[in-house]
């Protein structure tokens, strides 16, 4: 397939939807954020709208999953929602129409959004209403088939005092293109977590966008645990607009093979006496790649802002690659914000403790790459969705 045909594929698609021209529609390496990400492999992609699945099909992918319980599960099967496999507790309703400030520039530094907002299809839109205490909802996004893409737009508003833990799965088998968008509010006292596990296909590209808007005392409290597809980036932006505002983006990216993961971040401290934490850890092996790119931008006013990041590497081969970046741009004067960022192999002297104690080799890796994951997957205090993401790391043994 030629990359004309994946362009024509996008084009009568989107029709007079398009938010990308034929030039730029796909990010070059001069554009700073996609440096480090290359996007050859996308431009032989097709971006066909995919047919529904049945329901025996979705059913077989679920059980696949071994979803733990909840409260509510919302099933979305190559871009569609499953009604007969979607359960939602009493305080919450699909919305029709949320009205969400989205400020997210035409720019090529923003094509993922830009991407989705050409193709969108109506994903999860709920309230949460006032004060109420939603428990844990299942997202799961299904995608089955090849030359095909999906395009879920999210919209999640948290009125005041609410809280939600959203579990956010992407899994499927195939050739396609998984790009959602969640445009995330969390109004004074509110608290999401965000927990999202990325198992898509292995031929499969993941293009994930998250912006969130963090008002007075609220929390939006998130963790990725990328495992899936042939590239992946996983892109969140946080504004923390009120007082007392608290961001967590921590995460784990795992990658064999030729797989490419990116996580790349920018919260923006609006506000005095806000909090942002993000603590990432990437395990690569084969020819894998892997880029954390991560920026905390601190605005005059905001005074007493309290930043942290850390982002730490594991690389199991010599060909194994790992680009970081963080960043800090400052413009209070009363801050305390730190950041750092290593990179290394294993510690050969750990590995032979081990094994002169009778654990074979394999085992000993395994039990170092958890202890090396432990410092990211603790901040994850749900510990039933801790035990569930731990367990999707077997591969690694």
């Amino acid at each position: 397939m030629s990359n004309a045909l994946a362009w024509d594929s996008f084009e009568r698609r989107a029709g007079k939807k398009a938010l990308l021209t034929r030039d730029n529609f796909l990010p070059k390496r001069k554009t700073e954020s996609w440096r480090y990400t290359p996007m050859q492999s996308l431009s032989s992609a097709c971006l066909n709208e995919a047919e529904r699945l049945n329901d025996t099909l979705i059913q077989t992918m679920l059980n696949e999953l071994k979803l733990p319980q909840a409260e509510s599960l919302v099933v979305f099967a190559n871009g569609h929602r499953a009604d007969s496999h979607t359960t939602l507790t009493p305080s919450l309703s699909f919305k029709k129409d949320l009205a969400l400030k989205e400020e997210i520039s035409v720019s090529p530094e923003n094509f993922s959004f830009l991407l989705n907002s050409s193709l969108s299809q109506s994903g999860l839109n709920i309230i949460v209403p006032a004060h109420v205490k939603a428990g844990t909802l299942i997202l799961v996004s299904l995608t089955e088939g090849g030359e095909i893409s999906t395009h879920l737009r999210h919209k999640i508003i948290l009125e005041e005092g609410a809280s939600l833990t959203l579990l956010d799965l992407s899994y499927g088998n195939g050739a396609y293109v998984s790009n959602p968008v969640f445009l995330i509010e969390c109004a004074k006292d509110a608290h999401l977590k965000h927990i999202k596990l990325q198992k898509e296909g292995p031929e499969s590209h993941h293009l994930a966008f998250i912006s969130a808007s963090i008002d007075e005392g609220g929390n939006y409290e998130s963790f990725t645990q990328q495992q899936g597809a042939k590239l992946a980036r996983h892109e969140v932006k946080a504004r923390l607009l009120g007082e007392h505002a608290i961001a967590h983006v921590n995460g784990v990216q795992l990658g064999e093979g030729q797989t490419h993961h990116d996580l790349t971040s920018l919260i923006i401290h609006e506000a005095p006496h806000c909090q942002s934490r993000q603590t990432v850890k990437t395990v690569l092996s084969d020819k894998a790649t892997g880029v954390f790119q991560g920026k905390i931008f601190v605005e005059q006013k905001a005074q007493k802002t309290d930043g942290y990041q850390m982002n730490q590497a594991l690389l199991l081969s010599e060909t194994a690659q790992m680009n970081s970046k963080p960043e800090l741009e400052i413009y209070a004067d009363d801050v305390r914000c730190s950041h750092g960022a290593t990179v290394g192999a294993l510690d050969e002297e750990q590995l032979f403790y081990l094994q002169s104690r009778g654990i074979p080799k394999d085992q000993a890796r395994s039990i170092l790459i958890q202890a090396f994951l432990h410092e990211s997957l603790s901040l994850l205090n749900e510990s039933l969705l801790r035990e569930y993401l731990i367990g999707s790391l077997a591969f690694h043994a």
